[in-house]
């Protein structure tokens, strides 16, 4: 059910404003903003997933519920990126009233204008532009917009999940069952061993980001003490990809003999059985049995290249390009290891593709390294 989310009030204290791809200095663009008045509420992002999860926080909790008066983006960005922040926008049964206008270094043109109104861009605008000429398009968009929109979302509300296409999904259920029939005799004496062996839940829940920025409870057996995350900054040294990334903090996180591991739990990440639980992911709907590994909050949110943001346009998986592909380079850099996740969203997930992934696999399934 929408909320009713037409704006009563218009005064600048209800304004609160995100700018997305531009640098701090965007009021080098946008002449005459008044970014020192406290009254207004702004904020400058650069990384797809901060902006989204920005605009997200104002909207999830109903006593503070709040629109965001306008987004404006840089439109080279939204290239970029597919414009995979738009789409995002655009399906969330919220957020999809937010006007949304695009600012340019080029000319544009009436026919450009119109082909980024079909992909959810409410206008766009040449750079330099005086502030007061947005402010004034934002308060006609806030008032019609959302009464534009609201009579085609009663007549088909859009669902804010991940949508694959019919084969794939059905390769998803078929697979996962299949893997939960042939593995039920496992599952029992591992739980058994992980309650045995110390202190926490079975069954170790998590927020990853997977498709388009979405936010799943992704499943493992627990393999680490409990309130191992509170700790990883103790043992960010020894994180892989730091040396391979030329002994920067890489994106990704990778720690050799970790000490947050139990000893059940170097035993069932050497067989990857901390994984099986990932198969309800998979039928539950937020996952699927190929695709690109679903990312912790932390590492999402350093994930600023421009060119990896496509990694976030396949599904998240239990399986995928990477994990076969290390078998071969084991040392590979974080920067790899992304543009592999970008090459695997590009081809497309076609069911061919995710059987041979599928099948690559099954000889991965033993790990040689102890992470």
């Amino acid at each position: 059910m929408y909320r009713n989310i037409y704006p009563s009030d218009y005064s600048v204290a209800n304004r609160a404003l995100l700018f997305v791809g531009f640098e701090q200095d965007f009021d080098a663009n946008i002449r005459r903003f008044p970014y020192e008045n406290p009254a207004y509420q702004y904020a400058i992002e650069n990384n797809a997933f901060k902006a989204f999860r920005w605009l997200e926080e104002r909207v999830e909790q109903l006593e503070t519920f709040q629109l965001p008066y306008g987004i404006l983006c840089k439109l080279e960005w939204l290239v970029e990126n597919d414009f995979l922040f738009i789409r995002q926008i655009a399906a969330h049964p919220d957020l999809c009233f937010v006007p949304i206008i695009a600012l340019t270094e080029h000319d544009t043109l009436e026919h450009q204008q119109s082909v980024l109104r079909d992909r959810n861009v409410d206008d766009c605008y040449s750079e330099p532009v005086d502030w007061d000429k947005l402010e004034a398009r934002l308060e006609f968009l806030n008032q019609f917009k959302p009464k534009v929109l609201e009579h085609t979302i009663r007549l088909k509300q859009e669902c804010y999940q991940l949508k694959l296409p019919l084969e794939k999904r059905i390769f998803d259920v078929v697979g996962a069952s299949l893997g939960i029939v042939l593995s039920s005799w496992i599952w029992l004496p591992v739980m058994i061993a992980i309650w045995l062996e110390s202190t926490g839940p079975v069954i170790y829940k998590s927020k990853r980001v997977g498709f388009g920025y979405q936010v799943i409870d992704f499943l493992k057996f627990r393999s680490m003490y409990v309130d191992s995350d509170q700790h990883l900054h103790q043992v960010k040294h020894l994180n892989q990809y730091n040396a391979s990334d030329n002994g920067k903090d890489s994106v990704f996180v990778k720690i050799s003999q970790d000490p947050r591991i139990t000893r059940v739990g170097k035993f069932i990440r050497k067989y990857s059985l901390d994984e099986l639980p990932q198969l309800l992911n998979v039928l539950r709907g937020d996952m699927s049995l190929v695709g690109n590994r679903p990312l912790p909050l932390y590492e999402a949110e350093l994930l600023t290249k421009d060119a990896w943001i496509a990694r976030f346009l396949a599904p998240a998986g239990i399986t995928g390009l990477w994990q076969v592909s290390k078998r071969k380079e084991p040392k590979m850099s974080a920067n790899d290891r992304a543009m592999l996740d970008v090459q695997y969203s590009k081809t497309g997930y076609s069911v061919l593709n995710d059987l041979k992934i599928a099948w690559l696999t099954f000889g991965s399934f033993v790990q040689k390294e102890d992470v």
